[in-house]
């Protein structure tokens, strides 16, 4: 049996904005360890993986959302808790958690609200490679 610390944590992302897969798939290429299984913010799982009071989130596809054994996090604290099992120096991202919640969030949000506008989005959710579908829980 897994415990609870060597479960994987997943990764609930916009399957279809532009931005939102290429930030996945950096993570993908960095996730050495595979720490973290995927699944599209319109999908079930989302659904089903998100508390009750949290779902209308999930509605709004505003937010990558981190579901970890410490608990559900969104925005830029999702960001940077991700960041912290990248390989190489990302995980130094972490001292901007220092930086207070809704400063953070405030940037993370202005360039939310902006994604599909700059970076542009798809009909359909991505699909990942067979070579890493396995790590996707939808």
């Amino acid at each position: 049996m897994t415990s609870a610390s060597n479960k994987p944590a997943i990764i609930l992302f916009d399957g279809v904005c532009n931005l939102c897969t290429g930030s996945l798939r950096f993570v993908i290429e960095h996730d050495a360890n595979k720490h973290f299984k995927f699944a599209a913010l319109q999908s079930s799982v989302a659904k089903d993986k998100l508390p009750q009071r949290d779902k209308h989130l999930a509605d709004e596809l505003s937010s990558i959302i981190l579901i970890d054994e410490a608990g559900v996090w969104f925005k830029s604290t999702a960001a940077l808790r991700i960041s912290r099992k990248l390989s190489g120096g990302w995980p130094l991202l972490q001292v901007l958690l220092l930086i207070p919640r809704p400063l953070r969030d405030a940037l993370y949000d202005y360039i939310g609200k902006r994604r599909y506008k700059w970076f542009g989005y798809t009909q359909s959710c991505w699909l990942p490679k067979e070579d890493i579908s396995d790590r996707f829980i939808d």
